[in-house]
C-alpha cells in the first residue's frame, strides 16, 4: 500500500508494465487450455475432408469469445480495484481520528502485509495520503488499462494458433492432432519454466509441471472422447 498507488489514472508514467510475466503466462496458457479443449471436443465429432478446418475455426472462434471476455473482465477488476483504492484514501482523509485511520489501513492491507507493518509505519503512510491533495473523485480508466486489456486478448486468440494450425497445415487429422498436442505441450513446459524462474523456483522443474498439467489434460480429453 503507497499513497502513488492512489492516483494511478493522474499518474501514468508511474505504473507498473500493463501486464507483467504472471499475466502473460496465465493468460497464454489459459487460451491454449480452451483450444486444446475445443480442438479435442470436435476431433470426437468432427469426420470428413474438411475435419481439419472445422477443428481450427472452432478453436478459433472460441478464443476469440474467450480472449473478449476475459479482456472484459480485467477492465472489470482493474476499475474494482482502484475504485476500493480510491474509496480508502477518501476514508483515511476524512477520519479525524489518527487511530480509526490506523485501523482502516490495517484492514486494508494483505495479510502478509499486516505483521510486517506497525502502528508507526501505518500512522506515516496515513498522513501522507491525508496530506495529498490530488486525490481523484473516483476511479477511472487509463489508457494503458486498454493497452493490457488488448494485450489479454491477443495473447488468449494468438495462443490458438499452436494448437490449431497443425490441422490447416497437415492434411491426415489424426497426425495433426499429435502435432498440435506436442505442440501445446512444448508451450506449457516453456510456460512453466518462465513462471518457475520468476518466482524462485527451478525453471525446469516447474516446467516439467506445466506440462504435465497438460499432458494430464490432454488424457483426460482423449479418454472423454477428443
Amino acid at each position: 500500500m503507497n499513497a502513488t498507488g492512489l492516483t494511478e489514472q493522474q499518474n501514468v508514467a508511474e505504473r507498473e508494465p500493463v501486464l507483467d510475466v504472471v499475466d502473460r503466462v496465465c493468460e497464454l496458457c489459459f487460451g491454449l487450455f480452451m483450444a486444446l479443449t475445443f480442438v479435442g471436443t470436435v476431433s470426437a465429432v468432427g469426420a470428413g475432408a474438411d475435419a481439419g478446418h472445422k477443428m481450427f475455426y472452432t478453436a478459433l472462434g472460441c478464443n476469440l469469445a474467450w480472449g473478449l471476455a476475459d479482456a472484459v473482465m480485467y477492465l472489470v477488476r482493474t476499475l474494482v480495484a482502484r475504485g476500493r483504492r480510491v474509496t480508502l484514501a477518501h476514508a483515511l482523509q476524512s477520519e479525524p481520528d489518527a487511530a480509526v485511520g490506523i485501523r482502516t489501513l490495517h484492514d486494508a492491507m494483505a495479510e502478509w502485509l499486516k505483521p510486517l507493518l506497525g502502528d508507526t509505519e501505518l500512522e506515516s503512510i496515513r498522513r501522507r495520503v491525508a496530506a495529498r491533495a490530488d486525490l481523484p473523485r473516483r476511479a477511472a480508466f487509463v489508457r494503458g488499462d486498454f493497452i493490457a486489456a488488448a494485450g489479454i486478448f491477443l495473447l488468449v486468440v494468438c495462443s490458438t494458433f499452436p494448437v490449431a494450425l497443425p490441422f490447416l497445415l497437415v492434411a491426415n487429422v489424426p497426425a495433426a492432432l499429435i502435432v498440435s498436442r506436442v505442440l501445446t505441450v512444448a508451450m506449457l513446459f516453456g510456460s512453466g519454466v518462465a513462471l518457475g524462474r520468476y518466482a524462485g523456483f527451478s525453471g525446469w522443474q516447474a516446467g516439467l509441471a506445466m506440462a504435465a498439467v497438460g499432458i494430464l489434460l490432454t488424457a483426460a480429453i482423449i479418454l472423454l472422447g477428443g
